[in-house]
């Protein structure tokens, strides 16, 4: 069990400080309530030769006392190690989210959301229980039983051995249902990561599952789901339910044990009254922290199953991260970066001007799923480039790898001269607006949204990224203007709009090379127009990449790149590409009898 621990040490030693203090009021804890019996006994003991209103007030006040010092540092004890939990619940939670949001995009193509949901939840919540009552009530049972044998010897060797008997067949009977505890927990967390991932993917996708009409169905594949962690859930409950009237049968028999010896004690006059209720005391005393064995038992399985669980998170790494040689550089944007050495030892502080190079660029997604073969390509600094081509041909794949959300083999894509690895991630995709092929927003404010890469954007900037993007109009005629609260992933908002969004978004971050990943798809024409317009002085001085499927949006980039099967198939400006008669004068004729066809109807 201490192995499937380890990964908490770190957490600990950060709070041993606390959990030391915790530990000492354990022990004063269980020093003053050890003492309770005792004040009892000599009170019993005392009365036997004569009551009096002055020996019922002393012995009262005596036991209150312990009883209020004993209650003091109890609430200590748990307001030191229960808070101590939660602090490591905090630090775990921010770990976690921390190191999956250092993730690589493929990570999550590969993981349900919904699994990892459940264990940044009820696995953190299992964690927590572990490290706060579970360590407080096997502390206090281990000490007070330590505390409370030698006073229970020293009324009676012999009515101690006989009280004890019993007792280590509790620890065969926690050990044995122990080990089917933690192996049932981790399936009913297996269980409830499913039912986790089925609900996430019913509330995003509830568009889809209205228009098909399969609310019925999705109702009763979560219906099942949901009974088989039921039935899980059952095995285990019914495992817990044989545990505890177990041990309960192992106390009641020491009771009955003590009763009968310890009464033959008393009769036989080697011990006193007094004495032999002292020891029942302690007896009774002993049945909670005997019951809570089987509690803890149960916290300590599923505590350790999580952390197995949250550990396979935190050691997870991502597939794209930093030269380790450039965890010192920072970015200079008064330095030019045109004029360095190829591969650097240490990459000198600089700014991307946007000169993008792809030599002989291949690329095969993991699995082996070739999607670009052999491309060259040369996009200088300042100039624009619009990708078209059939669907599939991996135009997307190609514009990600330059904001490395995918990774190419190295030496393959170069930034002004520099392979793309050289340059901090950081950096890197501080120096690219992106706008992807599906749209993304957040549950927030317009506002937040637009300004969601430039923190610090003043409210005319918002605006005016706004207007570049031909929604600053539409913007201010809702209710709250910018203040607008979008739905999920911006539901309330139409396609065009969220892309338009999505573009200011972009914008707003002034960046040195801006990828528009087919992102007018769900525009109009004539809002194409006037985006376009506006966007022609944002792309001064800057790289632009388009990726579209209309000629309309492609023929005034300085490049026009026909990306078939992921081969370059064709490349020149639109005027050289209408002449060679090939896949993007096809694209142009169709379009244009589609436009021609339109305007008659």
């Amino acid at each position: 069990m201490m192995d499937r621990l380890k990964p908490l040490n770190p957490y600990l030693r950060r709070y041993w400080k606390s959990l030391a203090w915790g530990g000492v009021a354990v022990i004063l804890y269980n020093v003053l309530k050890v003492l309770v019996p005792v004040v009892i006994g000599h009170a019993i003991d005392d009365m036997g030769h004569g009551i009096t209103q002055q020996k019922i007030l002393f012995h009262a006040l005596r036991l209150l006392l312990v009883a209020a010092c004993s209650a003091v540092f109890l609430y200590i004890t748990r307001q030191v190690i229960i808070g101590a939990s939660r602090e490591i619940e905090f630090d775990l939670r921010n770990d976690l989210f921390a190191n999956l949001e250092r993730q690589s995009p493929g990570y999550y193509n590969t993981h349900r959301t919904g699994d990892i949901m459940a264990r940044t939840t009820n696995d953190l919540n299992a964690v927590r229980q572990l490290l706060g009552p579970a360590i407080m009530y096997s502390a206090n049972t281990l000490v007070f039983t330590c505390a409370a044998l030698p006073f229970m010897y020293r009324i009676s060797p012999k009515l101690t051995f006989f009280a004890f008997v019993p007792l280590p067949a509790a620890s065969v009977i926690v050990q044995y249902f122990g080990n089917r505890i933690h192996r049932r927990f981790e399936r009913i967390q297996a269980m409830f990561s499913d039912i986790s991932a089925k609900a996430q993917e019913n509330f995003s996708g509830a568009r889809l599952i209205r228009a098909f009409a399969q609310e019925e169905a999705e109702i009763a594949s979560f219906e099942t789901a949901n009974r088989e962690y039921i039935h899980r859930s059952l095995h285990l409950v019914r495992l817990m339910a044989m545990l505890w009237p177990t041990l309960e049968f192992v106390l009641g028999l020491s009771l009955m044990i003590t009763l009968l010896i310890g009464g033959h004690e008393v009769v036989q006059h080697r011990i006193t009254v007094g004495e032999f209720t002292s020891f029942n005391v302690y007896m009774v005393q002993l049945i909670w922290p005997i019951i809570a064995i089987g509690w803890v038992v149960n916290l300590f399985q599923r505590g350790t199953a999580s952390v197995v669980r949250i550990d396979e998170l935190l050691k997870q790494q991502p597939s794209i991260v930093d030269d380790p040689a450039l965890l010192s550089c920072r970015p200079n944007p008064n330095t030019s970066c045109a004029n360095l050495s190829n591969i650097p030892a240490t990459l000198p502080q600089c700014s991307i001007h946007g000169d993008i190079r792809f030599q002989n660029l291949s690329f095969a997604y993991p699995g082996g799923l070739a999607v670009l073969h052999n491309i060259n390509l040369n996009i200088p600094a300042g100039s624009s480039l619009a990708i078209v081509g059939p669907t599939g041909s991996g135009k997307s794949t190609l514009v990600s790898l330059i904001a490395r959300l995918e990774d190419a083999d190295p030496g393959m894509i170069h930034i002004d001269g520099i392979p793309i690895r050289s340059f901090p991630l950081s950096e890197l995709r501080a120096n690219i607006g992106f706008v992807p092929q599906e749209t993304f927003l957040f549950s927030d404010t317009i506002r937040h949204n637009i300004s969601f890469g430039a923190p610090r954007a003043t409210d005319q900037q918002i605006e005016d990224s706004a207007a570049i993007a031909h929604i600053r109009t539409e913007i201010l005629e809702f209710p709250r203007g910018f203040d607008t609260m979008v739905g999920e992933r911006g539901i309330t908002l139409s396609g065009g709009q969220k892309q338009r969004t999505a573009i200011a978004r972009a914008i707003i971050r002034d960046p040195r090379v801006l990828i528009l990943d087919d992102a007018l798809a769900s525009v109009d024409t004539y809002t194409e127009e006037r985006i376009l317009q506006g966007l022609a002085r944002v792309m001064q001085g800057r790289t632009t990449i388009f990726i579209s499927h209309r000629i309309s949006t492609a023929r005034n980039a300085d490049q026009i790149a026909v990306l078939v099967q992921g081969r370059i198939a064709e490349l020149g400006t639109h005027d050289e590409l209408i002449a060679r008669n090939g896949y993007y004068t096809s694209l142009f004729e169709k379009q244009r009898l589609e436009e021609e066809i339109s305007v008659a109807t």
